[in-house]
């Protein structure tokens, strides 16, 4: 039998050197989300007819395609925002309960093509409108450490299904932390790639102004750089393009980051970071400067400079979402519909301006630095439920607990989230690792270094 935990790379060799079957994989997996999904609310849909249809394609191949495919055998999932045509994507919404998109993405044609099994659609909460995943037509994505608090959002159900070893890795998408919130949430390792790094065609064009990407979620640095590799690439007529890398990510967990120099942000206006969380931080920074890196802390806050400009763009993409019926919208995403809804054309732009001139601002300060070092989260998992505590307090409440994520989605530097502990509580503690402009290559080789000085693939939840 597999171990549910296995990594995904792991898995690829199994299956390449026939140990396992891919028919065998899909079928553990299958099996272990019909036994634990109920409790967890990760997947919105299970495609087990897809999966057994992959698996058999697979072991149909010759030995030499096969081993040329990044994730020949892994099993994986995409967030049920991605476009698929033959699969509902419901948003999250009951507008779009039974949607069926009029073409793939290019990222779910991307991770067929690398020999991946996909086993359905993971929940998000509507529209990935929430940092939590609950409201909507999604059940909530419990998080599986305690089932009483949330895996985050709007990944949620990604960052749900990877933790509680419903397959390797997932695929998930981050417009203010999406990816490294439930990543942070669950005890998992996520990337938000740079701005341009993977298209968004033919689903999006800029996406929330750029704000928005899609990425990985694993529970190491290599299987989350191997499912990067297969993800990465731009399309023509993309309005952005990253600088492809020198070599596949993969290749960046083996390197030895020569003694760099470090920008450490441990404080933002925006919301206090809770004790547990600055002194986990502060034992990381222990940890790096053990390696021989040099630790900075600076005054730089990128969340109060940046959050007016957020909060106009995003609330303004929702407002241009097609909504048939907005009686049936989540009150809070309604709430972010009406509101963007009022934003003039004109006042779009100049906040669009701002945060892009703001970012040069910020770039330019981080640049006599390799990367910079911060929490991902200002405090562990909330309680579902309980985020927002009032409705009209809600934008606050949630600019102070993703303070250290959402400015890097405004910036476009790749931010990677890495496991960092517990809390007395036994919930997960992350820090966030962001490097400069088009360097994932930097921050995962940092990253591995940390991983393998801390290291946290054997720690599993009690599910």
């Amino acid at each position: 039998m597999l171990n549910p935990y296995i990594e995904a790379h792991e898995l690829r060799e199994l299956v390449l050197k026939k140990e396992v079957r891919p028919r065998e994989v899909a079928e553990f997996f299958l099996a272990r989300i019909e036994q634990l999904n109920p409790r967890l609310g990760a997947f919105m849909t299970v495609t087990a007819d897809r999966a057994l249809a992959d698996a058999s394609r697979l072991e149909k191949m010759n030995a030499s395609d096969a081993a040329k495919m990044p994730l020949f055998g892994v099993a994986y999932s995409l967030k049920d925002l991605v476009w698929t045509r033959d699969i509902r994507t419901t948003f999250g919404s009951k507008n779009y309960e039974n949607w069926h998109a009029p073409a793939d993405a290019e990222l779910a044609v991307r991770l067929a093509n690398s020999g991946g099994i996909l086993l359905g659609k993971t929940t998000t909460p509507e529209f990935g409108l929430r940092p939590t995943t609950e409201g909507g037509l999604c059940p909530p994505a419990r998080n599986p450490w305690n089932l009483e608090h949330t895996a985050g959002g709007s990944s949620g159900g990604s960052a749900s299904a990877v933790a509680s070893g419903l397959h390797p890795v997932a695929q998930g998408s981050d417009g203010g932390g999406s990816i490294r919130v439930p990543s942070a949430c669950c005890g998992l390792v996520g990337i938000k790639p740079s701005r341009g790094r993977i298209t968004r065609a033919p689903q999006d064009g800029e996406s929330w102004a750029g704000l928005s990407t899609t990425g990985p979620i694993a529970r190491t640095v290599r299987d989350a750089a191997l499912m990067l590799d297969a993800m990465a690439g731009m399309m023509p007529g993309d309005p952005y393009a990253a600088r492809p890398p020198a070599r596949p990510f993969v290749e960046e967990v083996s390197a030895h980051p020569k003694k760099l120099r470090l920008a450490l942000i441990n404080y933002s206006a925006l919301g206090p970071v809770d004790a547990e969380t600055l002194a986990a931080l502060e034992s990381a920074c222990g940890v790096f400067r053990e390696m021989g890196h040099r630790v900075e802390t600076l005054t730089l806050d990128p969340g109060a400079m940046l959050e007016k400009y957020a909060r106009v763009i995003v609330s303004a993409s929702g407002s241009a979402l097609n909504i048939p019926n907005p009686d049936l919208l989540d009150p809070m995403v309604r709430g972010t519909y009406e509101w963007g809804a009022k934003i003039s054309a004109a006042d779009y732009i100049r906040a669009v301006t701002g945060m892009h001139n703001t970012s040069r601002e910020i770039v330019h300060a981080l640049m006599p630095y390799d990367a910079l070092l911060a929490p991902t989260l200002t405090r562990p998992a909330v309680r579902l439920g309980s985020l927002p505590s009032n409705p009209a307090t809600a934008a606050d409440e949630i600019y102070a607990w993703i303070a250290f994520t959402f400015p890097f989605n405004s910036t476009g530097q790749p931010a990677i989230s890495l496991p960092n502990g517990f809390n007395k509580s036994g919930l997960p503690l992350a820090i966030q690792l962001v490097g400069r402009p088009g360097d994932e290559a930097g921050i995962i080789a940092l990253a591995a270094e940390f991983e393998r000085a801390r290291p946290w693939k054997d720690k599993h939840p009690p599910i």
